[in-house]
This record gives structure tokens, sequence and C-alpha cells, in this order.
């Protein structure tokens, strides 16, 4: 085990509430304990293993679509849930968590610890800012985000 703990936010800034992901790693980078990897990342998959290859914990911080909507809903899934939520939820992304936590599990580059920290969109359209229901809940997405990191950090310590 290395210890390394990751926090990659997925999105997009230039498509509104896409962007959540990577406003939270920017709101965590005076909140998280050092050595902490700060990352954001538009989703492709082998970008995303290349980003947590060698990681003990993986946090991600992604806009996905509910069905049915509710805008700035929060969601803290497993990689098993993250991926079965997958045929209810979309990411706002070509392709989406399942199929990226799929290709790790089947080159064996899951990290032991991966959590998925998630809220629903109200607008992906191109723009930059979050909409009103994805600015309001991006406080406790941040909380959440850095409480899931420190906890990895206390095991490792």
């Amino acid at each position: 085990m290395t210890g390394r703990v990751v926090v990659i936010g997925v999105g997009n800034v230039f498509r509104r509430d896409d962007g959540a992901g990577p406003a939270v790693v920017e709101a965590l980078r005076d909140r998280v304990p050092g050595g902490t990897v700060l990352a954001v990342s538009d989703g492709e998959p082998g970008r995303m293993l290349d980003l947590w290859h060698g990681s003990d914990t993986v946090v991600v911080v992604e806009a996905v679509r509910g069905r049915p909507a509710r805008p700035g809903r929060l969601h803290t899934l497993s990689v098993a849930e993250a991926a079965a939520n997958s045929r209810s939820s979309a990411s706002t992304h070509a392709l989406g968590l399942g199929e990226c936590f799929a290709l790790a599990e089947a080159l064996g580059r899951l990290p032991r610890e991966l959590v998925v920290h998630a809220v629903e969109v109200s607008d992906v359209e191109l723009g930059t800012g979050l909409s009103g229901p994805v600015r309001s809940a991006l406080p406790e997405l941040v909380d959440r985000a850095a409480a899931t990191v420190r906890k990895a950090h206390l095991r490792r310590a």
C-alpha cells in the first residue's frame, strides 16, 4: 500500500454544471492534508486510470443527470453502486463512470477504496458558471469530499 490519496474532479468548466467536479477540487486546495493529489479530468477512462495509478484511495467528484431529475441532489456511492447507478443516472460525459470502473476492474487497476461524490445537474449547455441548485449544493459536496479524504489519511497514519 502506498497510502496515496487522489481526488479527481471530473468535468468541463465550459459546460455550466459539468464544472462542479473541477470546482470541488479547487475548493479543496486548502482543506485537505498535504500529500493529497488533486486533479481535474475530462472523464476519459484511460486518463482516469493514469491519474489514480498506484493510489490506495480515490475520490471522484462528478456531475450526473438523474432520472427523474432533482438538480442539486447529492449522492455518495461505492464503485459497485456507481456502476449499478449508471443505468439510472448518466454521466455528463460520453462514457460514464460505470464504463471507467469496468475497464479498471478488467485491467486490475481499481484502487483499494474508490468513492464517488456526485451532484445532479440542471444545465450542461455551453457556458460558464453553475446553476442555482448546483451552486447551492456545492458546499456540502466539498464537505463530503473533504471528509472522505481526511478519513483516508487517518487510516494510513
